[in-house]
């Protein structure tokens, strides 16, 4: 059955609902990743040819948008789940394509990620199969429970494999190590233990010639931080209002207006992030759709696009994330709402990458007409 938004109303009010306990609990969120599976959107990304419903990015991205409002966990290993798809379209044959998507698709399969190519610990050792896996790799969002996931490692002579391995093989240890203030349920880092990558399996072996086409991925990888940050910035506006709803407007003019005013000037911070990862998102799908054809100045420019949203996302998170306690007051800090939990995410996630090297490359942009290569740009 093909997706349609309106089905996803229950499903979000049923993760509404148990956001802020959950965020205490902690673990992994195991009956929430099988509702998001159940509600049909693993495959929004995932050609028609192959089962999925092919929806562009810019609308799948919104979807991601509105979960974030919620629970900004979840969002996070919906869009990695999808990254890794794109990963797959990007590197992969199409016979890799069709043999890992579809089962995707009618089994309704998480993918994890274990791609990070700054983390150069796990080895990749070549074998007459392919190559054995050693060694450790952090940030595996998603990976807990997933079926298979994309993985980056280091050969011996340091240049960089990219394959696709099954999360349940023998010698794959999948932990649920992160604890840092936000971002929790996102599970964590794995141990890899003379595991088999299959010289099929491979998408990028160390002599493949790089290509613009594979720098898509970092722009949809930022994409997707973008509309974390819009959403985590979307949900404290509305938990701002509902605060203000539930005690009352002042009436007195001098408390009503400031009042008034925050919720305004934060109204406006949302509205501005959300517009701006709209023009960003319809950026990337003109650079996705070009697929091999895409030159460096299309994907510059929308490189451009989506650092520009991403300040503004990154500010606006973080600012209403704050602000809702401003709005609130006090009955805002009742622990049973944990409300802090916004501000908690954003700043956790808003240090992916800093925000200092992000405005220092818009700015080289905007004086030179020159977007400097990098791996977060």
């Amino acid at each position: 059955m093909p997706f349609s938004e309106p089905d996803l109303a229950p499903l979000l009010d049923t993760l509404a609902r148990s956001a802020a306990e959950r965020d205490k609990e902690d673990g992994h969120a195991a009956a929430q990743k099988q509702a998001l599976a159940d509600a049909g959107l693993l495959g929004l990304s995932i050609p028609e040819r192959f089962g999925g419903d092919e929806l562009p990015w810019s609308r799948l991205l919104q979807v991601v948008r509105t979960v974030a409002r919620d629970d900004s966990a979840l969002a996070h290993l919906l869009a990695f789940h999808h990254l890794q798809v794109a990963t797959l379209l990007i590197y992969g044959t199409q016979e890799q394509q069709a043999r890992w998507l579809e089962p995707t698709v009618r089994l309704r399969q998480w993918w994890g990620n274990a791609v990070n190519p700054r983390d150069e610990r796990l080895r990749a050792i070549a074998s007459p199969e392919g190559y054995r896996l050693e060694g450790e790799k952090r940030y595996c969002s998603g990976t807990l429970g997933s079926a298979c996931m994309t993985v980056s490692a280091r050969d011996a002579d340091g240049a960089i494999v990219l394959g696709v391995v099954a999360t349940a093989q023998h010698g794959i240890t999948v932990r649920e190590d992160w604890d840092a203030i936000g971002q929790r349920q996102t599970d964590s880092g794995s141990h890899f233990d003379a595991v088999r990558l299959a010289r099929a399996d491979v998408l990028r072996a160390p002599d493949t010639p790089p290509s613009v086409r594979h720098t898509v991925r970092t722009c949809l990888g930022q994409l997707i931080l973008v509309n974390l940050y819009a959403g985590l910035a979307e949900g404290a506006l509305a938990e701002a209002r509902s605060l203000m709803a539930e005690g009352g407007i002042p009436t007195d003019a001098a408390v009503r207006a400031p009042l008034l005013g925050r919720l305004g000037d934060g109204h406006v911070r949302a509205v501005t992030a959300t517009v701006m990862a709209d023009r960003a998102g319809a950026q990337f799908d003109v650079l996705w759709q070009a697929g091999e054809a895409v030159v460096p100045q299309h994907r510059a420019e929308a490189a451009v696009a989506i650092a520009e949203a991403k300040v503004v996302a990154h500010r606006a998170s973080l600012h209403l994330g704050e602000a809702l306690f401003d709005i609130g007051g006090a009955r805002a800090t009742r622990g049973a709402l944990g409300l802090d939990r916004f501000w908690r995410n954003a700043r956790t996630h808003t240090l992916h990458d800093p925000l200092d090297q992000k405005l220092a490359a818009l700015g080289r942009w905007s004086l030179e007409g020159e977007f400097p290569p990098g791996f977060y740009q």
